[in-house]
């Protein structure tokens, strides 16, 4: 059997579908609170975990050290999403917004897919990655969680703890999680970041820039008084929205 090819009308149905929920739940969640935005958020969670759960079955047959360990940061993100979607942790929140949107959303623009629709792969790459940036479009845009002062310095500490882990793990098993031994094939902003090792540097460099873009629109509320903070921060998902 001939396998199923990447086409841009099935990626891109995919996607419009995904950005078309992202609206109505944020749209729906400002316009109507309630108790249906808990479970509509822990729906997300759930598809996110079946998605993780799927990818690691199919992954580890037959298993391999070297591709199916569960280290690739997108991998991770679907599980704090998942778990940011039940506990409303603010350093998950925190996480779910800056890996998702951008990581994930990276990933999303320029897929490292080799299968097509209807191919299981294919499932597995476009639900897992877009689901996470719905749960964090959802989470902060629809529901008012905010990331907390110092977020982004903080999402950048953890960052780069997991890649030195993963790094370690890439140097002793011969794997390339995470891309930190060599670009990957497809065309991605790795691409124009420059040779190895020199492209993880400029990674890094473009993820500070991201991280404080996707940080600056909570500056002014983080300026107002304490007690005016306190009166806009309204429930989150199943308890208070993370503090400014």
């Amino acid at each position: 059997m001939m396998p199923a090819v990447v086409t841009p009308v099935a990626y891109g149905g995919t996607v419009a579908v995904a950005v078309a929920a992202a609206v109505a739940l944020c749209t729906g969640a400002r316009r109507h609170p309630g108790r249906w935005t808990v479970w509509a958020a822990r729906v997300l969670g759930l598809v996110l975990l079946a998605d993780a759960v799927s990818f690691v079955v199919s992954a580890s047959s037959p298993f391999s050290v070297q591709s199916s360990l569960p280290l690739p940061l997108c991998d991770v993100a679907a599980l704090v999403a998942a778990a940011a979607c039940f506990w409303p942790v603010p350093l998950l929140l925190e996480l779910t917004w800056f890996w998702g949107m951008a990581g994930t959303l990276q990933a999303v623009v320029t897929p490292d897919l080799d299968e097509g629709f209807p191919h299981l792969a294919f499932f597995q790459y476009t639900v897992g990655h877009l689901a996470i940036v719905v749960v964090a479009l959802y989470l902060v845009v629809g529901l008012g969680a905010r990331p907390r002062r110092r977020a982004a310095p903080r999402v950048l500490a953890v960052t780069v703890a997991y890649s030195a882990v993963v790094g370690l793990v890439d140097w002793q098993t011969g794997a390339d999680y995470m891309f930190l031994r060599s670009p990957p094939a497809s065309w991605t902003l790795l691409s124009v970041l420059g040779p190895w090792p020199w492209y993880v540097l400029s990674a890094t460099g473009v993820a500070v820039v991201l991280l404080c873009l996707l940080d600056a629109p909570f500056w002014p509320g983080r300026r107002r008084p304490p007690a005016a903070a306190a009166v806009s921060a309204g429930p989150g998902v199943g308890g208070p929205r993370a503090a400014a």
